[in-house]
């Protein structure tokens, strides 16, 4: 086991060895004339080479796999026996340098995923009882805790601000480069820098529960998780290898030719094919991950390439969620004391909607904080009935009033259609049995939204829907604005799940696109998930796709790169296909050899590898393509 650790810590100085010592080979032969020191020379190359291929290959036969390490130990011992120690020296050099610059190359794509735990901060400044300050490992700081950070630092601990304000640099996070500016009770995450002031932050999650921790084990776990193709030529490989050791064995029993059949071992080694699937999973998931954009795994990106269908949630999503009251129809004495009431029921909600008439009371001064609620009723998918101070309260749609025998009368029917036409979301409000006010409210649509659907198309999407609890109206509206093929409103979570299996019982392959949390059914139940922004813990695990800046940018980009990166793996794969081709055929018109088909043979892995690298700077402008720093979107 020493010995072993030994070999794999010391590769590249062996490497570097059996190069120096073929070149003194060669010396010895060309500028020496010596033959014999030629011979030696290059047999020691090819023993220090072989060790650690085949220190490989018998660790594969003890787990009963026949690996390419095999096929090429077994090509040195035949080449010994032949006496073409060139040939053997020459073929573990190769094979040697080729794992060497796979490796080096290898973790260029893996870049994201190293300046993403470097980010990662290791102690933090606890604020003591007595005001001072005590500088401790990360792993020690508890939830509730006060940790202070000043400019320059790394955030160590998701939490809210108590103290201080400044501007943070939330790249590492959500892809977006511009500074966010941060006073008291905003949130703030884990491995995000302040890049101006300095903050008090309480402590809501540390350690592995931080926001940031979570991206960061996702996109490790995800540039682990094997596509379709990689697990086809994972079955493919282990049959293909003995498939290559027969071989070789029934063209020496045909031809008596022992070089011949050493050089079908290496010439077969499908080192290329092997190499090619996963290295375009991995540069794809980073590309994606220092935009910001987390692709959870090969099997995602495969399933994402072949969407043609996008369900749309409307706020939040298509719109901004920054809602806000923009109209009041009054059917009432007192104006007041109903948006008083109002705003008192809508304290039981966390709907959009509800915090906007809070709000809206807030701004007038109303006093409703104070009221009593004695009673109340969430109806899903219609409203809150309450009695607040002794008054029975309805607050919700029309049919919230329907179901509680409210009338309403033509011109409150067409005040409300009025709003609705605009796109504004209503809000009914009955008091003591009598409709007293019709409030709009009303959701900025994304300006960006009709132009960046226009592009989703171009890439591929065939199909874009709306599904909404919202009314038809309203859905309607924006619908038009932002260019929706089709539109279904007034749905219930349950709902939107059914049309999402009928779209794929028609045979469309779904992305459903919500905020992760109310849309959680529905994301569970497409083809792939996307959950636009907030780094919530339920985005980060219920979705296959999280757009950590909630921007339809990353959303095209993520399309775009889903199906790059799968059409990166099948070229791998016809490239690999197309050298193994390549070299029999050149075997058998007597054009390539042993040493110059391993030579092909390593030039190909590194093609694969080169070819896959061109998705690190997909999306990037010409002049930042090839730099290899997690850069964040511009």
């Amino acid at each position: 086991m020493k010995f072993q650790q030994y070999i794999e810590k010391h590769a590249n100085q062996i490497t570097l060895l059996t190069a120096i010592l073929i070149v003194a080979g060669y010396l010895s032969k060309y500028a020496l004339g010596s033959m014999p020191g030629y011979n030696v020379t290059l047999a020691i190359a090819s023993v220090i080479a072989v060790i650690p291929i085949f220190i490989h290959a018998f660790q594969a036969l003890k787990v009963k796999v026949i690996s390419i390490e095999l096929l090429v130990t077994i090509a040195v011992i035949g080449a010994f026996i032949i006496g073409e120690y060139n040939e053997s020296a020459i073929v573990t050099f190769l094979f040697l340098f080729g794992g060497y610059l796979e490796k080096r190359t290898l973790s260029k794509t893996r870049e994201s995923i190293k300046s993403l735990t470097e980010m990662a901060p290791t102690t933090a400044l606890v604020v003591q009882d007595d005001g001072t300050t005590e500088e401790v490992d990360i792993d020690d700081v508890d939830e509730g805790d006060i940790v202070l950070v000043k400019t320059g630092a790394s955030i160590p601990v998701d939490g809210k601000i108590v103290e201080g304000q400044g501007y943070t640099d939330e790249s590492a996070v959500t892809g977006e480069s511009k500074e966010i500016a941060k006073n008291v009770n905003d949130e703030v995450f884990s491995g995000t820098i302040v890049s101006d002031g300095f903050l008090k932050i309480e402590a809501t999650k540390v350690g592995d529960d931080t926001t940031f921790a979570k991206i960061v084990e996702l996109v490790e776990d995800a540039q682990d998780t094997k596509s379709h193709a990689e697990k086809f030529i994972d079955r493919f490989s282990t049959y293909y290898t003995p498939a290559v050791l027969i071989l070789a064995i029934v063209v020496y029993l045909f031809s008596q030719d022992f070089k011949l059949a050493i050089t079908v071992l290496v010439l077969g080694c499908p080192g290329a094919l092997v190499i090619g699937a996963p290295v375009s999973n991995v540069a794809g998931i980073g590309n994606g991950a220092k935009r910001g954009i987390l692709i959870k795994g090969g099997d995602a990106m495969d399933t994402f390439s072949k969407v043609d269908t996008f369900v749309f949630d409307k706020t939040g999503t298509l719109t901004k969620g920054n809602t806000a009251v923009s109209a009041v129809k009054s059917y009432t004495d007192d104006l007041n004391q109903t948006l008083a009431l109002t705003a008192k029921v809508e304290t039981l909600s966390d709907h959009p909607l509800g915090r906007a008439i809070t709000a809206y009371a807030g701004h007038h001064q109303l006093e409703f904080n104070a009221l009593p609620i004695t009673d109340n009723t969430t109806t899903k998918g219609q409203g809150i009935a309450a009695v607040v101070d002794t008054k029975n309260v309805l607050v919700g749609n029309q049919k919230l009033m329907d179901a509680n025998g409210i009338a309403m009368t033509e011109p409150q029917v067409a005040d409300m259609k009025e709003l609705q036409s605009t796109g504004s979301s209503v809000v009914l409000v009955a008091v003591d049995g009598q409709l007293q006010a019709i409030l709009g409210v009303s959701d900025t649509i994304r300006p960006e939204i009709a132009e960046k659907l226009s592009e989703l198309r171009k890439v591929g999407a065939k199909h874009l829907v709306m599904l909404t609890g919202d009314n038809a109206a309203t859905a309607n509206y924006v619908a038009q604005q932002v260019g929706i093929d089709e539109v279904h409103a007034e749905l219930m979570p349950e709902d939107k799940v059914k049309f999402v299996k009928q779209f794929q019982k028609d045979g469309r392959r779904v992305a459903f696109v919500g905020d992760g949390i109310n849309d959680s059914p529905s994301i569970a139940t497409a083809d792939i998930g996307i959950a636009m922004g907030s780094g919530t813990d339920v985005a980060i695990e219920t979705s296959d796709v999280v757009l950590m800046q909630s921007s339809f940018d990353a959303l095209v980009h993520a399309y775009g790169l889903a199906k790059n990166t799968v059409r990166n793996t099948k070229e791998n794969i016809v490239i690999a296909v197309g050298v193994v081709a390549f070299l029999f055929i050149g075997l058998l018109l007597g054009f390539i050899y042993m040493a110059s088909g391993m030579f092909v043979h390593e030039a190909s892995i590194l093609v694969v590898i080169f070819n896959a690298m061109r998705l690190i700077g997909y999306g990037k402008p010409a002049d930042q393509i090839g730099e290899m720093a997690i850069e964040p979107a511009k």
